[in-house]
């Protein structure tokens, strides 16, 4: 279906822009930093999984009527906005005892919380739908096929490049969570982070 040129250059591409600074892979390292490497995988994973529904977006065009729509877009993104403050706010008030204890949370509310973050940001389905494309050629086929394979392979770059960016949160967790002042520190450093990923989130336009 695809050439190796294709391949090499949108796997290049993928891990460059997993690699480059941004909300998602904050998010996995503020949790991994605050509850274990484990977390952080959980939290992986469920990004992933809302690429999925990114990618299907793309195939079937919602991708098109998240940017052509303002209220659409704006409803999206303060569901987002709210839900990062409400996680901010927990990390905020949260007890030094609390602190890094991951089965605090229901089975899977790590993989819920990387679901939940990445369906609300409805950036993502517009980046996918400008950036999938690019590397889509009629002639090799299907193009169906074609989008829903260059998002698996996104999709793998992810699982690489955050995976690592958790085990190293969990070593650094590891590091500091030996004494309960920098048990406080990583909690409210996460809620920093939430809260900033909030406000960026905020001014976030469709264009």
């Amino acid at each position: 279906m695809f050439d190796i040129e294709t391949i090499l250059s949108f796997s290049v591409a993928s891990i460059a822009l997993c690699l480059a600074p941004g909300p998602d892979n904050l998010f996995v390292l503020s949790q991994s930093v605050t509850h274990g490497w484990e977390a952080g995988l959980e939290v992986t994973f469920g990004l992933c999984t809302g690429l999925l529904f990114h990618t299907v977006a793309v195939v079937l065009g919602l991708a098109a009527v998240l940017q052509a729509s303002t209220v659409a877009f704006t409803i999206v993104k303060v569901i987002g906005v709210g839900y990062l403050l409400f996680l901010a706010w927990k990390a905020f008030t949260a007890k030094t005892q609390e602190l890094g204890i991951a089965d605090r949370l229901p089975k899977g509310g790590f993989y819920r919380r990387g679901v939940i973050m990445n369906l609300i940001n409805p950036k993502i389905s517009i980046f996918f739908l400008a950036f999938l494309p690019q590397f889509v050629s009629p002639e090799n086929g299907f193009v169906t096929m074609q989008v829903i394979t260059l998002g698996s392979m996104f999709i793998m770059a992810t699982i690489v490049v955050f995976g690592a960016v958790a085990f190293m949160g969990g070593e650094l967790r590891d590091f500091l969570v030996r004494s309960p002042k920098a048990q406080t520190i990583m909690n409210k450093t996460s809620g920093v982070v939430l809260a900033g990923l909030a406000i960026r989130l905020a001014l976030t336009g469709i264009g």
